[in-house]
């Protein structure tokens, strides 16, 4: 696997709907959470990393309109908003959009668009994240997909990488290990325990050299990089 997963939040209160789309988007190759109300969803946002968000705006408890608003304004990164919804007058598109969405399509839908225009929405959201990470004395080139500590050049395998790209994306958080394998492996995870081998050659490689470590086990949550002191 030497790709990210695509990692898509659903809300939608109809649970029908959620896990027909569920199922389809996760036959593409995605990684779908479903959240069925607006303060599950909330959490999820909060303690979790999102390449896009499907969000239907008749919750229970809120308007996604206000969810829209607090994923634009509140969250440290801008995440893809494609709003899905029967909602279909151009008054409420045009008031979608003045909400932050940045898709809106009407119900009913056709699986296939939804799932090309997630596709689009997390291609334009990786063209604009930051090509480069430094972190302490740790440089990464996520273009180039090259790593460097303290100006010594570090060589590792395309899933090291990956995994060190997400903890970088992540700092100063904490990423679990359900959160590396969905990430990197979808469903083809090995039956080996490959997040702890992979963790330990990347270790090797980026604080076996150094008299600081980098890379840390957080227990009970997973791993996360810190900067020595």
């Amino acid at each position: 696997m030497n790709e990210e997963k695509c990692h898509i939040l659903l809300v939608e209160d109809n649970q029908q709907l959620a896990e027909q789309l569920s199922n389809f988007l996760m036959q593409k190759g995605m990684v779908v959470d479903y959240a069925c109300n607006g303060q599950l969803a909330t959490n999820l946002l909060e303690s979790e990393r999102f390449d896009v968000v499907i969000l239907d705006l008749t919750l229970p408890d809120t308007d996604g309109l206000n969810l829209c608003r607090f994923i634009k304004s509140e969250l440290t990164t801008n995440i893809p908003v494609l709003m899905l919804t029967a909602r279909d007058s151009i008054e409420e598109k045009l008031d979608g959009f003045s909400h932050g969405t940045d898709d809106y399509l009407t119900k009913p839908h056709v699986l296939e668009e939804v799932y090309v225009r997630c596709l689009a929405l997390a291609r334009r959201h990786q063209l604009h994240k930051s090509q480069k990470a430094c972190i302490g004395d740790l440089e990464i080139d996520f273009h180039q997909k090259t790593v460097q500590r303290g100006g010594q050049n570090i060589k590792l395998s395309k899933t090291d990488f990956l995994l060190l790209k997400l903890l970088a994306e992540a700092y100063p958080n904490a990423l679990s290990k359900r959160q590396l394998i969905e990430k990197v492996w979808g469903d083809d995870m090995p039956d080996t325990d490959a997040v702890r081998s992979h963790i330990y050659t990347l270790r090797n490689a980026i604080d076996k050299p150094f008299e600081c470590q980098m890379i840390k086990t957080v227990h009970g949550i997973g791993f996360k990089i810190v900067v020595p002191e």
